[in-house]
Order: C-alpha cells, then sequence, then structure tokens
C-alpha cells in the first residue's frame, strides 16, 4: 500500500517554500503558547467551552448533521440531555470525543482501538458504530440536477484493516525516526486516512478528532481555545477542493500533497492568530524572564556566550541578559572572560 507519509520516508519530496513558512510561524505561535495560556483563566475557561461547542456544532455541520440553534445547550451542556433524534445525539457523541481527547490525549495512544472508538462516540447507536466498512464505498459527488461523479476511489475494505495499520505504523515510526517535521506528517496522516475512508461513514468527523488529538500530543494547544471544525467550516469550499487536488494519484503514489498539507496549516496558523486576538494582549509575569535566563545559565556546563543564552531564551533581549549577567557577576555567581561580542561566561564553583 503506497500512501503519502511512506513517499516522504523514501524521499524525493521536497518542502515548499509556503509550507516553510507556515512552519515557522507555527513553531513562533508555540513558542509563546505558555505565554498566554498563562492569562486570565477565567476568560481561557470561556474559550475552552464555546470551542467546544462550536468544534460539535460545526464539524457535524459539514457532514449535513444538524442540530436546532435552540437546541444546542440542551444537548451539548446537560449532564444527561434528551435526544429529539439521531442528528442530536451524533452532535452530543462528537462533543463526548472531545471531552474524551482533551482529558486524555497525553495518555490516548494513536491505534486501531482509539480510532474505532473516537468513531462510535461520533456514531451513537447505529449498528457500524466503531467498525471498519464491510463493503467498498466510493466517495461521490451528487448535482442539484440530479447528475454523480466519483470524486475518488477509497480502499476497498478487504484492504482496509491492513490500510490502517500501516498508516498508524508509519506515523509512529515517522515521529520516532524524523522523516519530516511533524506537523508535515500530521496533515499527510489526515490525507492518507481520509483518502483510505475506512468508515463506511463518519470519516471526517473522525478524521479531524484525529487531527486534535495529534496536535495536543504534538505539543499544538491551540485547540483547546479556538475551534479548528468551526474555521474548517467557514473554509469548507477550500477544504474539499484541496482535500480532491491532493488525493488525485493517491492509489498510484503520485498525488501531490501539498495543497491539502498548507490547508492544515493554515487552519492551525488561523486558530493561534484567533487565539491570540481573544487573549489580547498580554505580556510575561513580572519576574519570568529572569527567571528564564537564570535557569538557561543554571543547566550550562564549562563556558557559555550571550549568544547561547539568547538562543536558549528565545523572546529574551540581548540587553535584558547583559543585565542579568551583570547582575549574577556582582552576586559572584559568574566570571567573565574577554570582552565584547567573543567575551565567555562561566558559573563560579561554590565554596
Amino acid at each position: 500500500m503506497t500512501n503519502t507519509l511512506c513517499r516522504f520516508a523514501a524521499g524525493g519530496l521536497a518542502i515548499p517554500p509556503t509550507t516553510a513558512w507556515y512552519l515557522s510561524d507555527l513553531g513562533e505561535f508555540r513558542g509563546k503558547q505558555e505565554l498566554y495560556t498563562r492569562q486570565s483563566p477565567q476568560r481561557l475557561k470561556a474559550l475552552r467551552e464555546h470551542a467546544m461547542i462550536e468544534s460539535a456544532v460545526s464539524s457535524n455541520r459539514i457532514e449535513g448533521v444538524l442540530v436546532e440553534p435552540s437546541r444546542v445547550r440542551d444537548v451539548l451542556v446537560a449532564q444527561r440531555p434528551q435526544f429529539r433524534d439521531r442528528d442530536e445525539e451524533e452532535v452530543r457523541g462528537y462533543r463526548d470525543a472531545l471531552e474524551l481527547i482533551h482529558c486524555e490525549s497525553s495518555t490516548l495512544l494513536l491505534s486501531d482501538d482509539t480510532v474505532c472508538r473516537l468513531h462510535a462516540l461520533t456514531r451513537g447507536q447505529i449498528w457500524d458504530a466503531g467498525k471498519y466498512k464491510e463493503k467498498d464505498g466510493d466517495i461521490i459527488e451528487r448535482y442539484p440536477d440530479g447528475r454523480e461523479r466519483i470524486r475518488f476511489r477509497t480502499v476497498p475494505a478487504r484492504q482496509t484493516p491492513v490500510a490502517m495499520e500501516g498508516l498508524l505504523a508509519d506515523w509512529q515510526a515517522c515521529l520516532d525516526e524524523r522523516w519530516l517535521p511533524p506537523l508535515i506528517a500530521l496533515a499527510a496522516f489526515n490525507l492518507d486516512f481520509l483518502c483510505i475512508h475506512p468508515f463506511r461513514d463518519g470519516n471526517g468527523r473522525v478524521s479531524r478528532l484525529l487531527w486534535l488529538l495529534q496536535s495536543y500530543q504534538l505539543g499544538f494547544e491551540v485547540g483547546r481555545y479556538i475551534s479548528f471544525e468551526r474555521l474548517i467550516e467557514q473554509n469548507k469550499e477550500r477544504y474539499y477542493e484541496t482535500l480532491e487536488q491532493s488525493s488525485q494519484g493517491w492509489h498510484e503514489g503520485k498525488n501531490d500533497p501539498w495543497p491539502y498539507v498548507n490547508f492544515v496549516l493554515s487552519i492551525m496558523k488561523a486558530a493561534y492568530r484567533d487565539f491570540v486576538e481573544r487573549v489580547g494582549a498580554v505580556s510575561a509575569p513580572r519576574g519570568a524572564k529572569t527567571e528564564q535566563v537564570l535557569t538557561a545559565i543554571a543547566g550550562f556546563t564549562g563556558e557559555f556566550t550571550v549568544t547561547r543564552i539568547e538562543q536558549t531564551c528565545p523572546g529574551v533581549s540581548r540587553d535584558m541578559v547583559r543585565r542579568i549577567l551583570q547582575a549574577q557577576q556582582s552576586a559572584g555567581a559568574v566570571e567573565c572572560h574577554g570582552r565584547g561580542p567573543a567575551a565567555r561566561w562561566r558559573k563560579k564553583e561554590s565554596g
């Protein structure tokens, strides 16, 4: 079975500049993430609760599963909701799947069991909830005039368990062996999952839950506060357009993954920008940067330079690093050899 992650392992897929820019921006956002998540606990709690509702509603609405606006809070917030129809049950199930990911992402292994568990939660009491498809099913686009076209031929049912086993193994191997940046691996995994199309129905919803789970496990926490699903729904045409572009030639190992990879990264970047805007302008707690520099100095062995401290403490200015070093020198904690940019610093031995 050829898939996008396998092709990255074999090499030959150079990262385009646009993708590299997205990775750089997301790395910068991730570096500032802790600073923002320390602010205003009440505001963050409100963002989490709102994102949970938006995600459950939007992810299902993308697939045509709807809940009346007046019923949303009863379905998603009540401890023991009374469902009026199957759509309400599925939207609540998605919310329960989100809760599972929010609470257990650090221990939830990405496995067949987890994939099927997420599907079962989102599909309620339907007969094949949590089970891979038993019959072949292509992705068909239907037009208002009654015409149909096959948009994509999915992996046959009999090959689906093996395809999923391979995809999950490739994901773990990619993380272990560092074939490519993890965020690109996340997007490639998402593309491959949708091309395999392992379930009779509900594949889109499970793909978005896996996207969220993997982003948490890679250290990108913005999905707790800003709904990826809302942003995807707002860009639904682009979502389907890039998915179709990147799935062409997938079975032959000749597809172009970059349109869909860039879409995934653009959604994550938009989520971080939205998060920063909603939290508002924040600054580090008093003394936080000083503590960051002192921790870096404590971890050095032998000589170190101002430049090395800057690299270890992004966001701390050179002037501040020098002031802290001078204060530490006056306190007898460090000593300096040389002058100017070439100066070398060393911790003094105690006693």
